[in-house]
This record gives structure tokens, sequence and C-alpha cells, in this order.
């Protein structure tokens, strides 16, 4: 898998994500290299990336837009993942003339920071009100709608429950596989509270999260995957599940698709929580999917896609 770009070259040459500059050909580069490059299915649309800080890091945004859109899609990603993942997002929402706007969370991709590394998920608030504040100074349109697949949706969690009064997202909120507990999560809290005092973090290992047989080999050959799993994330987690789980309850009612396949999130657990802190979300159950959700095959895609689409209105 040839690269045509350099991550810490690029993220140090980008203008501000506010500035609209035309994409420079390394930044053209690494769209095409993720299939980003959506021009070619939308012709009208323009794409720009850049940048913006919060907290001591240097992150990476993007955004693509049609020329009169008719609301924005505020795309997070989840952990080990990047903005280069998530084409079918993008080019779904560009069906539904919505306006996207992303960016990698610190330590991921082309965003600076310790690689799937974080101090404190509060670091994630913080990156998701300063990407609103990046939307309203380019004038995307409202409603804003905010979806996040896994500690993307984990995010979204937790702006509803604690900042929901407050949130500029007047449209929907859209939460695949979301995090708030993941697989066996006893036994990875026993083995952090060990771990913690000897290593810094334990090789990664990649699984089968799609049904799509092409998606893992791209996985191991992306150039931006992290390769480690940080205790320091694990030990951000175990704080983060705890303030979720003691959240007061939203009359929100987040759009919810969640595989029964699943084997990275403790899914039946999850959706407790979800319905006990949420009013009524509206739960679409995907029997053989798998946790990677954006990247699962067309079919099952197509089928959570339309579930999106009915409620959009």
């Amino acid at each position: 898998m040839p690269v045509m770009f350099q991550p810490d070259a690029l993220r140090a040459r980008l203008p501000a994500l506010a500035a609209r500059q035309p994409l420079s050909a390394e930044a053209q580069a690494y769209q095409r290299f993720y299939g980003l490059d959506l021009v070619r299915q939308h012709p009208a649309i323009s794409s720009w990336l850049g940048g913006f800080q919060i907290s001591g890091f240097d992150l990476v945004g993007q955004v693509w837009c049609p020329p009169k859109p008719s609301g924005t899609l505020v795309l997070l990603h989840g952990f080990y993942d990047h903005m280069g993942l998530y084409r079918h997002a993008v080019d779904w929402a560009l069906t539904q003339n919505l306006a996207v706007i992303a960016c990698d969370l610190p330590g991921h991709g082309l965003s600076s920071g310790a690689r799937a590394s974080i101090a404190d998920f509060a670091i994630y608030q913080q990156m998701l009100d300063a990407l609103f504040e990046q939307a309203r100074c380019l004038h995307l349109p409202q409603p804003w709608h905010l979806f996040g697949q896994s500690t993307g949706g984990a995010i979204v969690i937790d702006h509803l429950l604690y900042h929901g009064h407050a949130s500029p997202v007047q449209g929907e909120t859209i939460l695949l596989a979301p995090l708030v507990r993941p697989r066996a999560w006893r036994w990875s809290r026993f083995s952090y509270r060990v771990l913690r005092h000897f290593v810094n973090g334990i090789e990664r290992r990649f699984s089968e999260n799609s049904n799509d047989p092409t998606f893992l080999p791209f996985l191991q050959a992306d150039p931006l995957q992290p390769r480690r799993l940080p205790t320091a994330w694990v030990g951000a987690l175990v704080d983060w599940v705890k303030r979720i789980e003691a959240a007061p309850h939203s009359p929100r009612r987040p759009l919810v698709i969640q595989g029964e396949a699943d084997m990275t999130v403790d899914w039946p657990h999850n959706l407790d929580v979800l319905k006990a802190k949420f009013e009524q979300p509206q739960i679409l159950l995907l029997p053989e999917a798998r946790h990677h959700l954006i990247n699962e095959l067309p079919a099952i895609r197509q089928r959570y896609f339309d579930f999106i689409e009915q409620r959009l209105g």
C-alpha cells in the first residue's frame, strides 16, 4: 500500500480549517489514498483540510460541502480510527445534501498527541466544543446532526447527558455501536490495575470487526493505525464509565444502531444504560453486523442508512 503523504509534514503545513483554503497536492494525495476525494461522486461539492488547537493538541479537521446544504453532519470517529475510514458516512451525508465536518481525535490520524492515548475523556468534550466553534465560523447550516461510531458515540453520549441543555445540535443524534463499556469489562479493569504499574501499553490485536473481507487487511496496512493500546487511555475510560453510569437522565431520543455480532463493546449492557439514561432511544438491531458498522458490507450499511433517513425527515 504505497503512501503518497507524510502525516506530520501534512499537519505542519495545513492552514486553519476556518480559512477554507484549497487542498494542497499533499492533502489531495491523502484524500485519494482514503477515498475521500468525493468530488468524483458529487461534482459540485467543495472540500478542504485544516487545523485548529485545543489543550495543547494540534487537531486536523475536514469539511465537505454541497453548494446549498440543507444541514450539517458533525462526524466523530472511533478509537484507533481516523477520518480516512469514514468515506461511506461522508458519501451518504452528501447524498442527503448535508455538509460534513469531522476531525481526527487527539492522538489519532493526522492530529497530534501520543498515539491513541488520552489523559481524560474531558479532552474529547473540549475537542467537540472546538469542532462546533469551527462549524460556526464556517457558517455551516443548521440543523446540525451529531454522528458518532464507538468512542465517537461515547463522546456524543457524554455531550447529551451533561451538556444537552446547551447543545447547538438541533437535529438528530446518531450512535453506531456506541461505547459505554467494552466487552469483558471486569477483566479489562483488573488487567489495567495490574499492568499500569509496569507498562505504559500493550501490543494491539487486530480483530475481524466487519463482515467485509477487505476491511481487516486494509486496517493492518493502514499507515495511520496505532499499534499499541496505551494504559493511560484505559485508565481514562475507567473514570469515564463511572461518570456516564452516574449521569442524570436526558430527554433526548438518540438513534442507536447496534450489531448483535459485535465482539468489541458489551452491547447488551450498553443498550440497558442508554434506555435508562435517555427518553426512549430509537434502536435498530442488526443480527449479523459486527462492531465497525461504518465499514460493514453495503447491504448492512443500507439498512441502517434507511433507518436514519426515515427519521431525518
